[in-house]
């Protein structure tokens, strides 16, 4: 496991899915008031980005935009039809503001 420096807390909109790529791995990362999730940048229904979806602030989950399928950001757990299988999620620490996620 090995911890990557994303930015600070502030670089990260309130509610808005951001992609971002660290090495060979694509991801989504929200921003939910002082909490930011990660998760991988791909719909487990059909490999689409879920950067592209919109992101419910008040269940904290984010959607495909292309089928429609949810998905919980706390933990990946897709939430509706049609996904029925999790994407990966990564923890990620807050350290003064700075932030960091662990990746396999």
């Amino acid at each position: 496991m090995t911890m990557f420096d994303i930015g600070e807390l502030d670089d990260f909109e309130q509610g808005i899915a951001r992609q971002l790529r660290i090495g060979d791995r694509v991801l989504v990362v929200i921003r939910i008031e002082e909490t930011v999730y990660v998760l991988d940048d791909r719909c487990s229904h059909e490999e689409f980005s879920l950067a592209e979806g919109e992101v419910d602030v008040e269940t904290a989950e984010i959607e495909c935009a292309r089928h429609g399928a949810m998905f919980r950001l706390s933990d990946g757990a897709a939430t509706t039809l049609p996904a029925t299988r999790p994407v990966a999620h990564y923890d990620v620490t807050n350290t003064n503001g700075r932030l960091e996620v662990l990746l396999p």
